[in-house]
């Protein structure tokens, strides 16, 4: 079961994207002569069965380990061809594999159900953690006194006490450096469609990795990449291949020195206009833009109230501003209401005088859970129990709502009824950082107060350039005006123009002349249709993998439009077992195991991240997988009624319209 198949041999390397899609056409036309045309090509395989012979029905793109994929049917036709090669981006053109992202108002907003499974299942699962407990620590006990050599870093030596706590490192000694071979995989290239892993095992527990130097393409199911901009090909790399040959790749020392001003402020309004709001800043990293610049917002005699299952960057940004903090349970709204009556009634402690200041701080998209904020009602309450709002937007941005502007997209309701929008570029835009956006005297004194934007280091040109040509494909760019009107507009001018209206709910395309000239991004980008269909794209397979697991009997979290999609597997043994035999399929897969701390001791669960970069053939090879799987370590206790998987891969478009 855990031996891998062997890869095939190579069909002479393609090297650029032209050769590659000129192989295409000529595929595309020796199939067109067969009357073959697929509606989207299929997963990835390393069958043996096929070899390089069969010139008109395979095509192989090559590494430089000699790994890589073969499509056993045939290629796709020239109307499913895209910028990316087929590794990055996988190709299909039927339109029925689409659906939009989008609240429908007739409906209430309804929170989600978290189904229970069987108390033999929760039983068995604390009987392993006592059985890892007790023997843990007999094993220490006895080591200690028998082979002190293994235990040097733990106990106190020649005058030194230890570093380390036997107690407190029990946890990552005894359970998760005995599965550290699903964590941490050393890979290789663009983590899109697919991703190149690099092989490696182990002979002592995993307390030493022996890597042969060998690699595997698998099917990537682990990267935040929503809407598949990681890519090595297309208009955004060539618009960042330009950037370095321009500005090179390292950062200045601030944002006014060299010429990353005007990328760093077109970037920031261009930030602004996508979210609807009148300003923005950015900063070179996700996680300090939450801990630095949430004690910017609040201090002493200030109250946070957050969400149990906030990021831990907003739990260090809270601490360290000193100011008081209050939980409520994971989108409960009664929770909520019931602790700002409180909170509001009773003042600050001691004193009992009024709060300063009451934010409110959530995540649109919770990355464990996959659950969306009740943003309807928190709105509601706002208006009435007058407090302000922080929307932390680092997983919603790019892949919610028709346009791809995140929750409030997604509810229809007006950004600027949010006090304060956060963000990362790391997940849908394929860049690095995050922004903060509200009205421009709160990001004024931002700057000035907020850590990062004095001490931390400036964004590289290179990140820049992705976040502009990424999110201006997006929004789509309005068709350049004259070359003499052109000349007349200033820089400050020009970034001007990208200020919304206080009265614009969602902005719409990015004005030409505010984006930088040497940006040429290709029609399907420049008029946003590339995105649209992306987005669409991701709608569906997040909503097909969800159903598709709850049909095949697993326990899921999570919303169905959310692109995490979380499978409750509970017993940490069978979570490791899950992700090697995962990655150890004839097709490997490559997927995210998650366990305690990060989440409740007994809620371990393999953590799938969709992408618009996945066919509907991928999905299938996921739920294949899952089904197998599910059989063989007994994972299946929802409760909702079944399908055999042929029914669910024949009814998808009908699955996913009828949820």
């Amino acid at each position: 079961m855990f031996n891998k198949k062997k890869s095939l041999g190579q069909l002479p390397s393609m090297a650029t994207a032209t050769s590659y899609l000129s192989a295409v056409h000529q595929a595309d036309s020796r199939a067109r002569g067969h009357d073959i045309s697929p509606a989207s090509t299929p997963a990835l395989s390393t069958s043996s069965s096929i070899t390089s012979s069969s010139e008109d029905t395979v095509l192989h793109e090559s590494d430089d380990n000699n790994t890589g994929l073969t499509y056993p049917r045939t290629p796709p036709t020239s109307e499913q061809v895209f910028t990316t090669v087929h590794s990055e981006f996988g190709h299909c053109a039927d339109e029925s594999y689409r659906c939009v992202s989008q609240h429908n108002p007739d409906k209430p907003v309804t929170e989600h159900e978290i189904e229970e499974p069987p108390y033999y299942i929760l039983i068995t699962t604390y009987i392993s953690y006592l059985m890892l407990i007790v023997f843990g620590h007999l094993r220490d006990f006895f080591g200690k006194c028998f082979a002190k050599q293994y235990f040097t870093h733990l106990m106190p030596y020649d005058g030194y006490a230890p570093l380390n706590s036997d107690f407190d490192s029990f946890y990552t000694r005894r359970l998760k450096r005995r599965m550290d071979d699903c964590f941490s995989h050393p890979v290789t290239g663009v983590a899109g469609r697919t991703i190149l892993v690099y092989d490696r095992h182990s002979e002592d527990c995993n307390y030493t990795q022996i890597y042969p130097g060998t690699k595997t393409r698998a099917l990537n199911i682990s990267s935040y990449n929503y809407l598949g901009f990681a890519q090595a090909r297309g208009g955004c790399a060539d618009a960042v291949e330009e950037s370095i040959k321009r500005y090179g790749v390292s950062a200045c020392g601030s944002r006014l020195e060299g010429g990353s001003n005007e990328l760093h402020l077109t970037a920031e309004a261009l930030v602004a206009r996508f979210v609807g709001m009148e300003d923005s800043l950015i900063s070179s990293m996700g996680f300090a833009t939450n801990s630095t610049f949430i004690p910017a917002l609040v201090g002493k005699g200030s109250l946070v109230i957050s969400d149990e299952f906030n990021h831990a960057s907003i739990r260090v940004g809270v601490r360290t501003s000193g100011t008081q903090v209050r939980m409520f349970k994971h989108n409960d709204m009664q929770s909520l209401e019931s602790l700002l009556r409180e909170v509001i009634s009773q003042g600050q402690p001691k004193t009992h005088r009024p709060w300063k200041k009451i934010l409110l701080i959530v995540e649109g998209l919770y990355s464990m859970e996959g659950s969306l904020v009740n943003l309807p009602h928190i709105i509601e309450l706002k208006k009435k129990y007058k407090f302000h709002l922080f929307v932390d937007e680092a997983h919603s941005i790019g892949a919610l709502g028709p346009l791809g502007r995140g929750v409030c997209d997604y509810f229809d309701i007006p950004p600027r009824s949010v006090d304060v929008l956060m963000g990362t570029f790391t997940k849908s835009f394929g860049a690095a950082g995050g922004y903060i956006a509200g009205p421009k005297h709160l990001i004024d004194a931002l700057r000035i107060r907020g850590h990062s934007g004095i001490y931390a280091e400036a964004m590289p040109p290179p990140v820049l350039t992705q976040i502009i040509s990424s999110m201006a494909s997006i929004m789509g760019v309005t068709p350049p005006v004259s070359s003499k009107a052109a000349l007349t507009l200033s820089p400050s001018s020009s970034i001007s123009t990208l200020r919304c209206p206080e009265d614009d709910v969602h902005p719409g395309m990015a004005p030409a002349s505010a984006i930088p000239s040497w940006i040429s991004l290709p029609p399907a980008l420049s008029d946003g249709s590339e995105a649209r269909m992306r987005i669409r794209r991701l709608a569906f397979n997040s909503r097909y993998l969800h159903a598709g697991l709850k049909k095949l009997g697993f326990i899921t979290y999570g919303h169905p439009f959310s692109p995490i999609v979380p499978l409750l597997i509970y017993n940490p043994g069978k979570m490791a077992t899950f992700a090697r035999m995962m990655r150890t399929r004839q097709t490997p897969i490559v997927v995210v195991v998650v366990a305690y701390p990060a989440t409740p001791l007994v809620t371990s669960r393999v953590r799938f991240c969709v992408s618009a970069a996945h066919t509907k053939d991928d999905i299938d090879t996921i739920l294949q997988a899952c089904d197998e799987l599910g059989d063989i370590l007994d994972l299946k206790h929802g409760h909702s009624e079944r399908w055999p998987l042929e029914q669910i891969m024949r009814q998808s478009v009908e699955l996913v319209n009828n949820i």
